[in-house]
């Protein structure tokens, strides 16, 4: 769809980032995200649209409603706060995207504790990975033979790729049952056989390392130790290629503003800030079932920002919530997925509601 079939088929668009959390600074950028129903043709032919993205003259994201709320319903962070935004927040609104708001609550469920509490720990790790460059920068790309391999793999790329692939997904499937295991199994000889098949492989995943839950999901597919200690070998390496890639990415492409906040308070941040208000939002979502887009601690999330926390009570904050996400988790009353029946049929009522308001 081209841009203004989008804007005339917007049915919400909200400001987005630091103007819908209140933690803007004048020289903050304005970014706004919104949601449109695609045209009959995009819908009921073979042509297809997920999203259109401008640069100018503000960032804006629209995406199409089936899009949408597909990543909505994964409790995607940046998706979600587009129907959770403060009233403050809405630039468009139709009686479509009003609906699509009222039944926002539709959305959420225990996911979001990976989701929220994931995008955190991606912006600590960013924290750890630019101090770690700071202090002690890398000076040489990783070698093969520093892990022990060959010049040359001797893997075959698309059988390494779908090795690692399905060793990924059985990590995911263990995941996703965890929360579930012995609560919502009912049939006593199938919560039996469960337990059998995965006491070895679960306790492996509660208290084992990551490299000690690859090799349990490698083993649990079928593959010898010996396969699994050369797809260790080759993923240890790759992720210290990709390491070095991200360095001198960072080197290349670093912000003057960012680099004097590292400068002056040794680590971004800007990114600490994120990380203590996405670990936030977490807690609230898992205990009031509610995602508080325009911050109420907007005050403290800029004095962090401003350097209030040091790199150590950051660190050990972090430490903690993801301590007690957990017990959240466990306590919380929010459904372990949501009503993919509910989402869909509202998807249809969206539809149907937007294409009748475009004919009148």
């Amino acid at each position: 769809m081209d841009k203004s079939a989008v804007e005339q088929n917007t049915i919400l668009l909200v400001n987005a980032g630091s103007h819908a959390y209140g933690t803007n600074l004048p020289t903050s950028d304005l970014d706004t995200r919104g949601v449109c129903v695609a045209t009959r043709d995009f819908v009921l032919g073979l042509r297809r649209f997920e999203q259109r993205i401008e640069k100018e003259p503000v960032d804006c994201t629209v995406y199409e409603l089936r899009k949408y709320l597909a990543l909505a319903a994964d409790a995607n962070p940046n998706i979600l706060e587009i129907v959770f935004a403060d009233d403050s927040a809405v630039l468009t609104q139709t009686p479509t995207g009003a609906k699509l708001r009222a039944h926002r609550h539709l959305f959420l469920s225990k996911k979001a504790k990976y989701t929220f509490s994931g995008y955190a720990i991606a912006q600590l790790k960013k924290i750890e990975s630019h101090r770690r460059w700071l202090l002690n920068p890398p000076t040489a790309p990783p070698t093969r033979t520093e892990f022990g391999l060959p010049e040359r793999t001797v893997i075959p790329k698309d059988q390494l790729a779908a090795a690692q692939s399905l060793i990924r997904k059985q990590t995911e499937a263990w995941e996703n049952t965890l929360p579930t295991f012995g609560v919502d199994v009912t049939d006593p000889a199938q919560l039996i056989d469960m337990r059998d098949k995965l006491m070895t492989t679960l306790t492996e995943m509660r208290l084992g390392t990551e490299e000690e839950r690859q090799r349990a999901a490698g083993r649990s597919i079928g593959l010898d130790d010996n396969f699994i200690e050369l797809l260790d070998r080759e993923h240890r390496y790759v992720q210290k290629r990709r390491e070095w890639d991200n360095y001198r990415q960072w080197q290349s492409e670093r912000n003057a503003a960012r680099a004097e906040l590292e400068r002056k308070y040794g680590y971004d941040t800007k990114h600490g800030m994120h990380l203590v208000r996405l670990m936030r939002m977490c807690r609230e979502i898992l205990t009031s079932g509610e995602v508080l887009v325009k911050r109420p601690d907007a005050a403290e999330l800029l004095t962090i920002r401003a350097g209030a926390w040091s790199y150590d009570r950051l660190m050990q904050w972090a430490r903690d919530q993801d301590i007690e996400m957990n017990a959240l988790y466990s306590k919380s009353t929010l459904p372990h997925t949501p009503d993919y029946a509910a989402i869909n049929a509202l998807c249809c009522e969206l539809i149907e509601q937007h294409w009748r308001e475009a004919a009148a």
